[in-house]
């Protein structure tokens, strides 16, 4: 997924049962772990391979952005992605005090070799390819990609993805909205790639790219907040790159049991509570195919 630039506060948006429903109940993506399932004191932290022992270390990339994260404080507890990771931590027995938090780069995260970190969250799509590289849980969320365009241009009213063809389109390297646009749109002028988000915001705003391709929950924060005079044309599904999982190093004997502990929270309605509380509304964005 592209990672926001400089928000610092979103406001809250009610959330709709389409976001809802992608929260608690997303799909199982193949082989995102080892399929073992741990006996139930083979998960309580004095049992756990941790980094450091007695301690969760959690790792999320810098600045982190809302809704995601508040404040840039990944410990606070506040946004979305936060307080997963201690929605976690909690079932897997472990306080706040318990959890550190350290920096991960997003292209690093996934990058084959050990990992100085428990597990990392930061919008990380499960893809085929990564699994080659890493483990991932079972997906605490389901997030389609949107095409965010200025409110006035022709591309607002676009009702279907092949309006797209010969936009030039702004995204960043190495994100599944990157793959989502080769695969899905397919334009003609190829996609314009920037190495982070601030870029490709800054692309749009001097009219460089007509387009930009995000995830949706993004997509709310930039027209919200950084991108004003926007709109969000509509959403799309991109196969393979929508569900985003808890990463872990490739065969951790960890992942067995945050896999256990996403989908109890899954069970248990908690994700779709989170949701409904950070993540913004789908209501009302067309889906265009």
């Amino acid at each position: 997924m592209l990672r926001q630039p400089h928000c610092i506060l979103l406001g809250l948006l009610a959330a709709c049962s389409l976001l809802l429903s992608a929260c608690g109940s997303p799909k199982k993506t193949a082989s995102t772990s080892s399929g073992a399932v741990p006996a139930a004191n083979a998960c309580t932290p004095a049992k756990l391979p941790l980094q450091t022992k007695g301690v969760l270390t959690v790792a999320t990339d810098s600045p982190a952005y809302p809704p995601y994260f508040e404040a840039n404080k990944p410990a606070n507890g506040r946004g979305f992605e936060s307080a997963v990771a201690y929605a976690i931590a909690g079932n897997l027995g472990f306080s706040r005090s318990q959890v550190k938090w350290i920096v991960e780069p997003f292209d690093s995260s996934y990058a084959p070799g050990p990992k100085s970190f428990d597990f990392d969250v930061n919008e990380i799509s499960i893809t085929k390819p990564r699994l080659q590289a890493v483990d991932f849980s079972a997906p605490y969320y389901t997030n389609p990609q949107a095409i965010i365009v200025p409110a006035g241009s022709s591309y607002a009213h676009a009702t279907r993805l092949s309006a797209f063809k010969g936009a030039r389109i702004g995204v960043q390297i190495g994100s599944t909205s990157l793959d989502s646009v080769d695969s899905q749109i397919k334009p003609s002028p190829k996609p314009q790639v920037f190495n982070d988000s601030h870029d490709v915001v800054s692309a749009f705003r001097i009219h460089r790219v007509d387009a930009v391709v995000v995830d949706l929950a993004t997509a709310f924060q930039l027209t919200a907040t950084d991108l004003p005079h926007t709109t969000i044309a509509g959403q799309f599904s991109a196969p393979g790159g929508d569900t985003w999982g808890a990463l872990l190093t490739k065969g951790s004997a960890l992942t067995p049991c945050v896999d256990r502990a996403v989908s109890a929270l899954r069970a248990h309605g908690t994700l779709a509570a989170l949701g409904k509380r950070w993540i913004a509304s789908a209501a009302n964005v067309p889906v265009l195919r």
